[in-house]
């Protein structure tokens, strides 16, 4: 009787520990490392994810400034960089919407100080949010003080305004309709009548066409 052939597969060869571990470390490289493409979302000349124009704010106490934006806007917390001295912050980062701001304390050698009784902001921090209603409630909740209250306004925005515990000033606003340079001229007339002293400056009919 003739044997019966039996075929003997061959057995798998392994790939060289070396190559695997390449090929592990290059994962976790091209993990940790943002693509180009992603580094491109950022405008030009800036690290992914940024806008061409950043505001930063000058406080005494922003450790507890960024307690309150989280609390009231509903911020999220970048980084932070501590003042060499281990008090205060040098530089912080928080983003608000899909923007970033830039948060320091009052330095000596700082060309900008913290807003006081006796100095006011130079600017206001204008948001876009989509329900200004709920935003600037969870402000006034989280201790701003009302500055201007929520109104449907002549240039078609839903807004109000609000100075945080810090002396920082935010306007709070919702796009609600479009308008033309003339009704926006109009509204802006008649706001004026309500709302200014007599003898104050008022917007000219031109300013908004």
């Amino acid at each position: 009787m003739a044997k019966k052939k039996t075929s003997k597969k061959p057995a798998r060869r392994k790939a060289p520990a070396r190559k695997s571990a390449a090929r592990g470390a290059g994962a976790r490289r091209s993990a940790a490392r943002p693509s180009r493409s992603a580094a491109r979302t950022g405008a030009p000349g800036a690290p992914a994810g940024m806008h061409t124009v950043t505001p930063q704010l000058t406080l005494r106490e922003s450790a507890r400034a960024i307690e309150f934006y989280k609390q009231a806007f509903g911020a999220q917390e970048l980084m932070r960089m501590p003042g060499p001295d281990g008090r205060g912050i040098w530089h912080a980062e928080i983003r608000i919407g899909d923007s970033v701001l830039y948060l320091s304390d009052e330095m000596p050698q700082s060309p900008t100080s913290a807003p006081s009784p006796t100095h006011k902001p130079t600017g206001i921090v204008q948001l876009y949010v989509a329900d200004c209603d709920a935003v600037f409630q969870a402000a006034v909740q989280a201790g701003a003080r009302v500055t201007m209250p929520l109104a449907d306004m002549f240039w078609g925005d839903r807004y109000g305004v609000v100075t945080d515990p810090f002396g920082q000033v935010w306007g709070i606003a919702t796009h609600v309709k479009d308008l033309s340079p003339e009704e926006m001229a109009k509204g802006a007339q008649d706001w004026a009548a309500k709302n200014m002293p007599p003898g104050g400056q008022r917007p000219s009919q031109t300013q908004f066409s």
